[in-house]
């Protein structure tokens, strides 16, 4: 069903409604009248009247017109034809949409050629209805709201009201998406701790690798997350070694003592950083980064593979360096220049002023900012596949190769099993549940941290 031209047409009204509210509300005015409102207002609420009214109209339509016409659709088949349960059901839809789509197509019997004529004439005049409701309602709320342009309207109080409650929903839907999100990770956590014991998923073997039948050999993986956990702080450490220090040198370097003409340059400069792409960043590790590091490791007399953490975590902290230095930056900029000022007056160098004075009172922001930082480093997963590798090793060894616990995500989802049934794919949901509590954890730190030190230097 096509509705994209009757939104366009909604959206094409809506600004009608908002000239010709603000047009009479301006006549109004020139007759020297007082207005409650702005003419703005009076355009806005004509607007809103047009559009939503009309808007929940199309999307309560289009969400029950298909079903209909679908219904409607197969029980006109012949008795013989008629799909006995969901699957055979969808594949006779299936086939009859594909055949009102292209002419080309052979159909299967004479009954589902004419069963695609029939869906097609359906879809025209559903398409129709929908199209007259909806524009209907929306000039008859344009007409309405135009006629209610009064000296003593209160147009503004209630839109108003309208954009009040559409922030609320929009929180109220911010709410609903995450606790659903922490459901449904819970949820399924359960049906895989059903089948696998809490302990084994504590334990230090990780190895989904699952017989087809429980009579077989290995028909019991082994699903301990404590090398992913490892894997993974591991390479958020090597991560925020190389971007927590230059991304706050250079944030310092940036406010304090570059030019405005250099600043100009180099902050733009920095920041591309952050629109790389993550897939570029993994190429330049395997291309550029993993082989020196071998070679170097290999020179050295180490053992170092080609894909090790090493790799890894140094380009990590490459690709986390803007996001360090922009929020950094933002913190040091806020810090009062009185604070400064009275450092510098009281004899303290640039440099004392900056680690006593700045550093300390921006520290909820650069706090705020290696939280930013360390959450983008633990749900990396691209990086890691490329350039660090999928063994889930416990090593303390840079240029071993580990794995992360969004890598094997990853692999459980994509791993051909899609019914959901199963440990191997189960445990996607019990190591999201894992990863959500470790940044809950540290999102519950870092707002200890600012709280203290804000309250210090209010």
């Amino acid at each position: 069903m096509q509705i994209w031209p009757v939104i366009f047409a909604l959206v094409l009204l809506s600004l009608v409604g908002f000239a010709v509210g603000q047009w009479r509300a301006t006549v109004v005015l020139s007759r020297n009248e007082y207005l409650h409102s702005r003419p703005g207002h009076h355009g806005w609420y004509t607007a809103l009247i047009t559009f939503l009214p009309a808007l929940v109209i199309l999307i309560a339509v289009s969400f029950y017109l298909p079903h209909t016409i679908d219904a409607a659709t197969l029980e006109n088949l012949p008795h013989n034809e008629q799909p006995v349960d969901a699957l055979s059901r969808q594949v006779a839809l299936n086939e009859i949409q594909s055949l009102s789509q292209h002419s080309g197509i052979l159909p299967s019997s004479p009954a589902m050629a004419e069963a695609a004529k029939n869906y097609e004439v359906r879809l025209r005049q559903a398409t129709l209805w929908l199209a007259i409701s909806v524009l209907g309602t929306a000039i008859i709320g344009l007409v309405v709201s135009s006629s209610q342009i009064t000296t003593q309207f209160k147009a503004r109080s209630i839109v108003e009201a309208i954009f009040m409650g559409g922030l609320s929903l929009s929180s109220v839907i911010a709410i609903l998406i995450t606790v659903g999100i922490v459901l449904s990770l819970l949820f399924e956590s359960i049906r895989f701790f059903e089948k696998v014991p809490l302990l084994n998923f504590l334990g230090t073997s990780w190895s989904t690798q699952m017989a087809i039948r429980s009579d077989q050999v290995g028909s019991v993986g082994s699903f301990g997350a404590l090398p992913l956990i490892y894997g993974t702080a591991f390479i958020s450490l090597i991560a925020m070694l190389v971007a927590v220090p230059i991304g706050l040198m250079s944030a310092i370097y940036l406010t304090q003592y570059a030019s405005l003409k250099m600043r100009r340059i180099l902050k733009p400069v920095l920041e591309i950083l952050a629109g790389v792409p993550t897939v570029v960043y993994g190429v330049f590790a395997v291309i550029t980064i993993a082989p020196a590091i071998r070679a170097w490791g290999q020179s050295m007399g180490i053992d170092a593979t080609s894909d090790s953490a090493l790799a890894a975590g140094l380009v990590m902290g490459v690709m986390i360096i803007p996001f360090m230095s922009s929020m950094s930056d933002d913190a040091l900029t806020a810090v009062p220049q009185s604070m400064r000022d009275g450092s510098l007056a009281l004899g303290a160098t640039p440099s004392e002023t900056i680690r006593k004075v700045l550093l300390p009172a921006a520290l909820p922001g650069i706090a705020g900012s290696f939280l930013l930082a360390i959450s983008r480093a633990i749900g990396e997963t691209m990086i890691v596949v490329m350039a660090a590798g999928q063994a889930a090793n416990l090593t303390i060894n840079p240029f071993k190769s580990v794995t992360t616990v969004t890598v094997q995500i990853v692999a459980a989802l994509t791993g051909g099993d899609e019914t959901f049934d199963s440990p191997r794919t189960l445990v996607a949901f019990a190591l999201g549940l894992l990863l959500f509590i470790i940044t809950l954890l540290l999102n519950i730190i870092a707002l200890r941290v600012v709280k203290k030190y804000r309250e210090a230097y209010d």
